[in-house]
């Protein structure tokens, strides 16, 4: 078997163990690793900023022993600190910019002995579930259906690790950034626990703690070791996640007991889905009854009132992206034709907050943390699709409506692309995405799970439990197989 082909059928964990024995090369799977680049990328966008000498020069001085030792890596275009890696943080007014330190979660991943190559394409600073930035002078496509994207803001992340290009990558979840594209592309993608992962030393939180790290991935397994190796709290962070009382790895190697999981064929505020997804949470609800689980359908109570913590959600992250853009820009004012639509429509927005509304928006986040958390008190999971309908066409959500409100909440805006995912980075609670149902024409459909508070090992249990039940590997294999 080639090089080319053992690269493209094993997840990191299995590439690094075939390092490790000496069966394969740290350089050859950089080789895979770019040719599958040169391959695919010209029809997906979704890989930049290479850098292979440096990828190079990790090799010839010798990879950290840890356990991804020798594995090629890609990291987000957003984010991810490293000063190797220059970064448009999705966006023109950044192009190119370098940054003068690591941040800590890049560290802790190279420690790993992870080989990072590159970076991955993002919608400008983030916003959008969808990865069509104007600085990349294309949309990111999704490796099955180029007609469809690939999700965002870790769209690259997703296509690249769908497309075999890279078996894991980095990627980040400020509203479901991770759990979208996973959808999308067939893959893994675990929210932890808010401030699981470190966030600095650039920044205390993300987004009024709603954004976090996270990673890419085509196994669990791969999911749950980079995981372990880049928790913990970090020196000076504000606050830190519940401390688990097993690992990810450990946790995912074994059964859960028997749990109480709740189910919802419509959205949290009642709108009805695709018949794809409804399919696909509906078979989901019927294998955890097989696995032993109590499985019953639930109704949110409107008490729950997710469209109040959504208006809070929007008015934070508008702020948010204003502030960026103007610690950019300094005393240059900002004029339309310099960011996407969106971006431009977010600072517009945000001039109409107050500081004293961004405080009550805080004041909801948190409120809706509290109302969340006893959505659990008769049940130990929640059960939904990741996104209301498949992966949507490109330009769908193109990122050049400059009424930022209506690109968010309006009629076919983002909640209603995506009305799960953003409630559980304002609640905090750990929720994954799994690889589990496609739709009737080929595309993938992810199935959402959410647990408590500080539960990411009981909720990794599960994922462990239904990986072995019902594997998606060669479900992956389908797309990587074809190839370009």
């Amino acid at each position: 078997m080639s090089v080319s082909e053992i690269y493209a059928q094993n997840d990191a964990i299995g590439l690094a163990g075939l390092v490790d024995s000496g069966e394969v090369s740290a350089s050859g799977l950089l080789d895979a690793a770019l040719a599958r680049v040169a391959a695919w990328n010209p029809k997906l966008n979704a890989v930049v900023h290479i850098q292979e000498d440096v990828a190079r020069a990790k090799i010839a001085e010798g990879l950290p022993k840890g356990p991804f030792a020798g594995v090629p890596f890609l990291i987000k275009d957003l984010g991810c600190e490293a000063v190797d890696f220059p970064t448009n943080n999705g966006s023109r007014l950044c192009a190119g910019m370098r940054w003068s330190y690591d941040s800590t979660l890049f560290t802790r991943m190279q420690v790993t002995g992870l080989n990072t190559f590159g970076r991955t394409t993002s919608p400008e600073f983030g916003i959008g579930p969808v990865t069509e930035a104007g600085v990349y002078g294309a949309p990111t496509r999704n490796p099955w259906n180029l007609n469809h994207t690939s999700g965002g803001s870790s769209g690259g992340s997703g296509a690249a690790v769908a497309a075999g290009i890279v078996p894991a990558a980095h990627g980040s979840d400020g509203g479901g950034s991770v759990r979208i594209p996973a959808s999308s592309c067939g893959l893994v993608g675990f929210k932890p626990t808010r401030a699981r992962l470190p966030c600095g030393p650039g920044s205390g939180e993300g987004w009024g703690g709603m954004a976090i790290d996270g990673f890419l991935t085509r196994s669990l397994r791969d999911t749950a070791v980079l995981l372990d190796a880049t928790a913990g709290p970090e020196l000076g962070a504000p606050y830190a996640a519940p401390v688990m009382e097993e690992s990810f790895a450990q946790a995912m190697a074994h059964d859960p007991g028997q749990l109480r999981i709740r189910y919802t064929t419509t959205s949290y505020t009642g709108t009805p889905l695709h018949p794809d997804c409804v399919e696909g949470v509906e078979q989901a609800a019927k294998l955890m009854e097989d696995l032993g689980h109590v499985v019953d359908p639930w109704s949110p109570e409107e008490t729950l009132d997710v469209p109040a913590m959504m208006q809070a959600w929007t008015k934070i992250v508008a702020c948010g992206t204003a502030g960026r853009v103007a610690k950019i820009l300094g005393d240059t004012r900002l004029t339309e034709d310099m960011v996407d639509g969106v971006t431009f429509g977010a600072v517009e927005y945000a001039k109409g907050v107050s500081g004293a509304d961004y405080l009550a928006a805080l004041g909801e986040i948190h409120a809706f943390g509290r109302r969340m958390a006893h959505a659990f008190d008769d049940c130990d999971i929640l059960l939904s699709p990741t996104l209301a309908q498949p992966p949507c066409e490109i330009g769908y959500l193109k990122p050049d409506n400059a009424d930022f409100l209506d690109y968010r909440n309006g009629p076919g805006g983002v909640f209603d692309y995506s009305p799960f995912t953003a409630i559980f980075n304002a609640s905090g609670q750990p929720a994954v995405s799994l690889p589990l149902h496609w739709s009737a024409e080929g595309l993938p459909v992810g199935i959402h799970f959410a647990a408590p508070f500080g539960l990411d090992a009981e909720l990794m249990s599960l994922c462990g439990q239904i990986e072995r039940a019902a594997p998606w590997h060669e479900k992956q294999m389908e797309v990587i197989r074809r190839g370009a």
